[in-house]
């Protein structure tokens, strides 16, 4: 073998029976917390978020290191896919203006919130998720999980965001045009809660794009390669997800690495 590779006996020797050098030592203590954090957030965060997860902790070490290992190590971040046609969308245009524009960036809670529905498949059947953001802090402040696509959905997640906040007099909610968040019932619900409502421009589905990078994170993190029994089973896992961890575990890249809850506190 030696022969066939091109190297002399005595430097194969050599190099097996060399002890490992300070820098392979080093990586395998790093290899050991960067798993622990790997693990933690289980199997979601990639190399970015193990890294800053680390500097949290008080290990400094560069973010091209920490991928180098992952990738070595086999460690590789839940991804999906998850966008969705949507053939019949200009079925449902209605009047209406996205108020973000004019609005720009937000400088505290309660100012925007964002909200949307996607489509969650459990056992060939369609599940639809209903969930508003705090758009400056990116909470999840109430969410409905059901078998229709009706305003029942839609409103029950926003009863649950109103119950985290004490008001909501002045905010502006922005959705796309669907006719769960445009039908008269959820409608009625904003106007007494002293709701805007904003709503994307026709074909521009980026205008709500805070609730896209959402679902994005969920079905990479907790839907893909999961597997639901029923829909409790489904309805626990978005529960734990959602208030266990994406609120206020999961860091964020867009609000300074932190978890939505902690930056909120920072911002208190």
């Amino acid at each position: 073998m030696c022969r066939w590779l091109g190297v002399s006996r005595s430097g194969y020797y050599a190099w097996r029976d060399r002890e490992p050098s300070n820098r392979e030592m080093s990586d395998q203590r790093l290899l050991e917390q960067v798993v622990k954090v790997f693990e933690a957030s289980a199997g979601r965060y990639g190399s970015p978020r193990v890294q800053k997860a680390l500097r949290r902790k008080g290990v400094w070490v560069s973010r091209k290191r920490v991928a180098r290992l992952m990738r070595e190590a086999g460690l590789k971040a839940r991804v999906a896919c998850v966008t969705r046609r949507m053939p019949g969308l200009r079925r449902f245009l209605s009047k209406g203006e996205n108020k973000t524009l004019t609005f720009g960036d937000t400088t505290a809670c309660n100012q925007i919130w964002v909200a949307d529905v996607t489509y969650l498949k459990l056992k060939g059947r369609w599940c639809y998720l209903a969930t508003i953001m705090d758009r400056h802090s990116r909470r999840i402040l109430g969410w409905s999980l059901d078998h229709t696509r009706t305003t029942a959905l839609t409103t029950a997640a926003l009863k649950h965001a109103l119950r985290k906040r004490a008001s909501a007099q002045g905010v502006i909610l922005h959705t796309d045009r669907g006719v769960e968040f445009t039908g008269s019932g959820f409608q009625s619900h904003l106007a007494s809660a002293g709701i805007e409502h904003s709503v994307n421009r026709p074909g521009y589905c980026t205008d709500n794009a805070f609730m896209e990078s959402f679902y994005h994170s969920l079905k990479g993190e907790l839907i893909r390669k999961s597997r639901f029994q029923c829909f409790r089973d489904l309805h626990r896992a978005l529960k734990r997800y959602i208030n266990n961890f994406y609120n206020t575990v999961r860091l964020h890249s867009g609000i300074g690495y932190c978890s939505p809850i902690e930056y909120e506190l920072m911002e208190d």
